[in-house]
């Protein structure tokens, strides 16, 4: 199944215990989301990102719990996520993380795509259940 809408995102600061060295700099975020949609939900999360002296050049890990309905389901499941950016071009990548379903969401298995368009966020869920 394919489920498509918009979502607000909210990143906040948070205190990490890595400093910048030799043109690393570490930061730590936590995640809050608004799904709207077929998916119908929020989410907190951590993120753990990493940029470079290379203007450009960065990699991101982050693990987010969606709670709410999919599909008009209720439940909760996890999205882990891992992103690299490499001089500009980037590849994201978001699964839902294996047997994280819960309710009337067990067995979840998918993969998120989200676009950044104008301002806005929006995502394609791919799932099976």
């Amino acid at each position: 199944m394919e489920v498509q809408g918009k979502f607000d995102v909210s990143l906040q600061p948070a205190e990490g215990f890595m400093t910048a060295k030799d043109g690393m700099n570490p930061g730590r975020m936590t995640i809050e989301k608004t799904f709207y949609g077929a998916l119908s939900a929020t989410s907190k999360g951590e993120m753990l990102s990493l940029m470079t002296a290379v203007p450009g050049s960065a990699g991101y890990v982050a693990i987010e719990i969606v709670s709410g309905t999919l599909n008009g389901k209720s439940g909760s499941f996890a999205l882990q996520h891992f992103g690299v950016m490499d001089k500009g071009q980037d590849s994201l990548i978001l699964k839902v993380v294996p047997d994280s379903g819960t309710e009337a969401l067990t067995g979840l298995s998918g993969d998120m795509k989200i676009i950044r368009e104008g301002g806005e966020h929006s995502y394609v869920f791919d799932y099976s259940l």
